[in-house]
């Protein structure tokens, strides 16, 4: 039995706090030293088997022409805002020096030569893109060697020697390109800080007690510490994404304080019926513990879902959060029954401020048949709950409304990637993008490139040329690379439009579906359009492509495990409608804030962007199993009222309100961290940040605690309608659940209701 394990397992880490916390202590500083050790620096790989940029990625390679490796670019342009580079010789003179000091920083392989071209002038800088038709602005284009050989010392080298330079010449200097997007620090640290500030605000409000408040959020950064060292230590065997350790530390927070919380709250509920703090953690485990269990797996099941889409960036990033969820699972059933071991009776007590604060309790709980049932529900969530269910149709439809109409801006989505032209102008990045695409046009922020194989065709490349520099969305396109070993050819082309933009994405599908298969014709030639830009596009649609497999792969595994928790096909299928819907309407209002801009000023949106491509597999992944968090949490509480009591209609109003204060606390600690994600710089942190708390506040309002009570109401006893044979198959113990559960617990014996 699952309960009586986790009943064992809670009481001995309650009777022996200083032991479990001491073994924490150790394995949080050895996964730390393993992470300096053997950790590696997380890496972007943003490619997938069969696309059509990793077949141009792999001639790339093979020509060895360079351009398969990491990029960065300077732009530079005279302090003098009258000077150019072509009347100004102390300003050419100027970048003649800051090409060869960029040329001896470690692992460059070479530079473009704006004051070479400077020397030209005319047509040909200009058509290169080196220095701008005016003059005034002038890029120097840096090759790195491939990411797997650089670190965030080549970064930092290229910044430093930036900030040098500043100092000494008349050039106002701006970086950016992919070597920034592969080893810039990625947001996180203060997002962190004020989450656990803020969770830790709305646990005092909850609890009324500074003891209560501080252990959550002492076992969320244990927790998080070993699984982000676990996660680094990961990233030194394969490429693991830069957004997974932001989205690892919002997600583990959120988690982790939840689980926490629904843990502390029982175990409280038992200390005031008279129990010691050792044997009250033991049942507080066995009984909110088991639906952490489930709850944590069913994330877990939800992320690695992600697997299906067979773009190995996902299924990695996805791997390493759930490393920081079941790590917070595991600190929720021992380490925190220790912390509530070694705090003793204080938890039962509440200070001045906190006994005003909390809620009364009402006079009648010591008169209930079943202590281990929990706190009686406050009185005004009760009157609540029971409006809805007096009134189920009228509800039912109203919430249902309101959230179909939140969704209906899905309809306008449009994925794709935002570019350093929706940085802040706080950030290098934006100011370069910001030069180049008033000296270059748009599109040279975001250039394609060509690999072609003549295969012993040497016209072919003539008319290659020649029809994409044809083609409208094509602005210019650079000298053509021919490698002599391999005869492979490299083309470099800058679109008219900016990377994020949608035409890019339309020149690209043109590009291979029409201008390309023109040139080439029939033979035995062949080329693919790649570059960042191609990249990102194909990745885009690959996961857009496979959405729905993975909706039905994670929406099928959820189903599965509820049904087996809950030994009900109603239940599990009702929770996955409705999840259904508070994630659309999540998607909803992220495209109405970042595409249509409403609001996004409030969240420090300079500008409207397109949807991260991966953004919404991933929050569909994450989000479904957060929300069954609640599911399992709320509806555990409702099974142990219909096994009580045999009335549905009672075990909705007890069981929903007796969880409403838990499931809000647990809700506003998850939006308060979420939140504090949707404030960072970058725009895919702000994405997942909103999005994450935009779907768990309609989860834990609307959904919960509406559309549940009312839809329950209207299904009655069929809410826990199971088939005999169906029944029978299904497994107890470990995995499912029955009715010897409360027995494990110490709790009275209750009569097998399940409905045939």
């Amino acid at each position: 039995m699952l309960s009586k394990a986790l009943l064992r397992l809670g009481a001995s880490a309650a009777r022996h706090p200083w032991r479990v916390i001491a073994a924490w202590l150790v394995a949080a500083t050895l996964a730390v030293l393993a992470a300096v050790a053997f950790g590696g620096r997380n890496a972007d790989s943003m490619t997938a088997p069969g696309l059509d940029s990793q077949r141009a990625a792999e001639l790339i390679e093979r020509a060895g022409t360079g351009q398969e490796g990491m990029t960065a670019q300077v732009v530079v342009t005279p302090l003098d805002g009258a000077a150019t580079f072509f009347d100004h010789d102390s300003a050419r003179t100027a970048l003649t020096r800051l090409q060869t000091e960029v040329k001896r920083l470690p692992h460059v392989l070479g530079t473009s030569d704006p004051a070479g071209a400077l020397d030209a002038r005319g047509d040909t800088a200009v058509r290169g893109g080196l220095v701008s038709a005016d003059g005034r602005i002038a890029v120097v284009r840096v090759q790195y060697p491939d990411q797997s050989q650089l670190s965030a010392e080549d970064l930092d080298a290229l910044v430093d020697l930036g900030d040098r330079l500043r100092a000494e010449l008349p050039l106002r200097i701006e970086m950016g390109g992919n070597l920034f997007y592969a080893f810039s620090d990625p947001d996180g640290g203060a997002s962190e800080l004020i989450g656990l500030l803020a969770a830790a605000a709305i646990l005092f409000l909850a609890f009324g007690s500074l003891v209560a408040a501080a252990l959550p959020i002492g076992m969320a950064v244990f927790g998080l510490t070993v699984g982000v060292a676990t996660m680094t230590v990961l990233a030194g065997f394969t490429d693991v994404p830069t957004f997974a350790p932001v989205l690892g530390s919002m997600v583990g927070l959120g988690v982790g304080i939840d689980y926490a919380l629904f843990v502390l709250a029982r175990h409280r509920e038992y200390l005031a019926c008279g129990l010691d703090p050792q044997a009250a953690a033991g049942r507080a485990v066995a009984t909110a513990g088991r639906p952490v269990v489930f709850a944590g797996g069913t994330v877990v099941v939800s992320i690695l879902g992600l697997a299906v889409a067979n773009v190995p960036f996902m299924t990695v990033g996805g791997v390493a959060v759930s490393i920081v969820v079941l790590t917070m699972v595991l600190a929720s059933v021992t380490l925190l029954p220790a912390f509530l071991g070694a705090a003793g009776p204080r938890l039962a007590r509440a200070g001045r401020i906190g006994r005003a604060l909390q809620t009364r309790k009402p006079a009648r709980l010591a008169r209930r048949r079943d202590p281990a049932a929990g706190a009686a529900p406050a009185a005004g969530w009760r009157r609540w709950i029971g409006h809805v269910s007096r009134h189920p149709v009228p509800y039912a439809i109203g919430a249902a409304a309101l959230l179909l109409t939140a969704t209906l801006p899905v309809l306008g989505l449009r994925v794709g990637l935002p570019d350093d032209g929706s940085l802040p102008h706080s950030r290098t990045e934006r100011r370069a993008y910001d030069l180049v695409a008033e000296g270059f046009g748009p599109g040279t922020n975001g250039p394609l490139v060509i690999a072609a194989d003549p295969a012993r065709d040497p016209g072919v490349l003539d008319r290659l040329v020649g029809a994409v520099a044809a083609d409208p969305g094509i602005a210019s396109v650079a000298p053509t690379h021919i490698d002599r070993a391999t005869g492979i050819a490299t083309l470099v082309v800058f679109p008219t439009t900016s990377p994020q933009d949608k035409a890019t994405a339309d020149t690209i599908a043109r590009l291979r579906t029409d201008v390309l298969p023109t040139a080439i014709g029939h033979g035995p030639a062949r080329a693919h359009v790649g570059g960042a830009a191609a990249s990102l596009s194909d990745v885009g649609q690959r996961t857009s492509q496979r959405l729905p497999v993975i909706v039905a792969a994670v929406l099928a595994m959820s189903f599965l495990l509820l049904m087996l928790v809950f030994r009900s096909i109603v239940v599990p299928l009702k929770a996955v409608l409705l999840n259904l819907l508070s994630i659309g309407a999540a998607y909803g209002i992220m495209v109405a804030v970042f595409q249509w801009g409403w609001g996004g000023a409030l969240i420090g949106l300079e500008a409207t962007v397109p949807i991260v491509s991966f953004i919404p597999t991933f929050l569909f992944a994450i989000l479904f199993g957060l929300s069954m968090d609640y599911e399992v949490f709320l509806l555990s509480r409702v099974r142990e009222e219909y096994l009580r009591t045999g009335d549905n209609g009672t075990a909705i109003v007890e069981g929903v309100s007796g969880t409403a204060r838990i499931i809000t606390s647990a809700a506003l600690i998850m939006v308060a961290v979420f939140l504090s994600f949707a404030v960072a710089e970058d725009p895919s942190t702000k994405m997942f940040g909103l999005g994450l708390a935009t779907a768990i506040f309609i989860d834990a309002t609307v959904v919960r605690m509406v559309l549940v009570p009312a839809t329950m109401t209207l299904l009655g006893r069929t809410n826990w309608w199971l088939p005999k044979w169906l029944d029978r198959m299904l497994p107890r113990g470990p995995v499912g659940t029955d009715d010897t559960d409360a027995e494990s617990t110490g709790e009275a014996p209750r009569p097998r209701l399940v409905d045939r």
